[in-house]
């Protein structure tokens, strides 16, 4: 049969406009209503992150549209009687040509969202980027090797619906698995995100994919093998599969939920200057800015070291975008600041830059709490704030300060008057004719907060 002739009896070509409809809708309505595309092409960017985002709402539809179109085909080869009308056939040729347009159906699912995220982006494909989704390639495979088995034991009219709808839920619900967690990283739908600069382990794509292809293999054993001693073997196939099976469930139920093998550290990074060196993503959205977030650094740092405030100029600078998913905090040698996400287009520009810059800088000598305690009480907020407002002013920083803490006084009663007086605090130490004055004020604040907080 030539191409022409299988492609137009193929389910595959009729369900087109179905499985084509899921790919418009989705990729164009359903993944922008998290992030918009201009919220998503403001950056940062990074390939691996966009493709395994718009991977995640195509996983179940490519395996049970998979599934379903092989279920048909396994079936109707039994009906037309293929097997025995050309017995002198390779059977492995004949059930290739066979799910081929249901492969690539699959593949098609899979394929056309990434090269729309991609094209959408302006990103260039990378192997890291491409890894998920070779792996959904193969899992759609197997799917396919599943169905087509399945097609050849059961009506195909009532098992081929049944059994697209039930691998559509198994895998699309193996996200609400948590005890045990093991479904969630083995049944084809990747559980864990990724951040900027990271990439999927190697065992993050392997096992689902081994795990997925081990029960095509039994599978495929069982309907395939002929002949006197197939029981045998038969057997032997299926305890493999079963063997492969455990050991990759065994492996992912060491891991957490949403918490694969990654590999972080991948994003290509420029550094300018010394004493601080800094350091930004190049992808990050903001690299053009890099001389300038060096400058406005070095000068909040000169700036604070002027007022009084006790902090010393840091030997490197680098951008936590580099670092998501394990936050690293910053030391008096390195600082971790939201460089490239302040300074790009969607950021909060220089002044927030600044914010950073003072809420690393101005440390007090006792640990105050993070937050404010029921019961406790707050009135080492009113010295803590006037000394750190006063500094923020010192570099240009006050206004992403006061909106901060405004949202922040809610938990407290009387918050209009705890503004209006750590403001006026903030006003008469600006308004003392000396700097000596105003610093011996600073350093008498922060002790008094302390003592205060009971942490002095």
């Amino acid at each position: 049969m030539n191409l022409r002739a299988r492609l137009r009896t193929s389910p595959a070509l009729w369900t087109a406009p179905v499985w084509g409809g899921i790919i418009v809708f989705y990729f164009f309505y359903v993944v922008h209503l998290e992030d918009s595309r201009a919220e998503v092409l403001a950056g940062p960017l990074w390939a691996p992150e966009q493709v395994a985002l718009v991977l995640s709402f195509f996983y179940a539809f490519a395996y049970a549209i998979t599934v379903g179109l092989a279920v048909w085909e396994g079936g109707r080869l039994v009906h037309d009687g293929v097997w025995t009308l050309a017995p002198a056939r390779s059977r492995i040729r004949v059930a290739v040509h066979a799910l081929a347009p249901s492969v690539v159906a699959g593949w098609l699912v899979l394929a056309v969202p990434v090269i729309l995220r991609l094209a959408e982006t302006g990103l260039a494909p990378s192997p890291a980027a491409l890894t998920p989704l070779l792996m959904g390639m193969g899992i759609v495979s197997a799917y396919a090797l599943l169905g087509c088995a399945l097609g050849h034991v059961a009506p195909r009219s009532i098992a081929a619906p049944l059994a697209c709808v039930a691998v559509f839920y198994l895998v699309s619900g193996s996200g609400g698995y948590s005890d045990p967690v093991w479904p969630r990283h083995t049944l084809g739908q990747i559980d864990t995100s990724l951040a900027f600069g990271e990439r999927y382990g190697v065992l993050t794509v392997l096992v689902p994919f081994l795990f997925v292809a081990a029960a095509a293999a039994a599978a495929a054993a069982a309907w395939w093998l002929r002949g006197p001693r197939r029981w045998p073997v038969r057997a032997a196939a299926v305890a493999a599969a079963l063997c492969v099976s455990v050991a990759c469930a065994r492996e992912a139920s060491g891991w957490g939920i949403a918490d694969g093998p990654v590999v972080a550290g991948q994003a290509p990074v420029r550094c300018v200057g010394e004493a601080p060196r800094v350091c930004m993503a190049e992808s990050g959205g903001a690299i053009g800015s890099l001389d300038e977030v060096r400058a406005d650094v070095v000068a909040s740092v000169r700036k604070l070291q002027a007022a009084g405030v006790r902090v010393q100029m840091p030997d490197v600078v680098s951008d936590s975008l580099l670092a998501e998913r394990h936050r690293k905090r910053s030391s008096a040698t390195q600082w971790w600041l939201p460089l490239s996400r302040q300074a790009g287009e969607s950021g909060g520009g220089m002044v927030n830059l600044r914010y950073a810059v003072l809420l690393t800088s101005v440390r007090f000598p006792c640990t105050l709490p993070a937050a404010f305690e029921p019961g406790a009480s707050a009135d080492w907020v009113v010295p803590h704030d006037a000394a750190t407002l006063w500094a923020a002013r010192k570099i240009g920083a006050e206004s992403p300060y006061l909106a901060w803490r405004r949202s922040e006084y809610g938990a407290i009663q009387n918050a209009h008057e705890v503004l209006a007086k750590v403001k006026k605090l903030a006003d008469d130490t600006s308004g003392l004719p000396s700097r000596a004055e105003q610093t011996a004020w600073f350093h008498a604040e922060q002790r008094k907060a302390c003592e205060l907080a009971g942490r002095a």
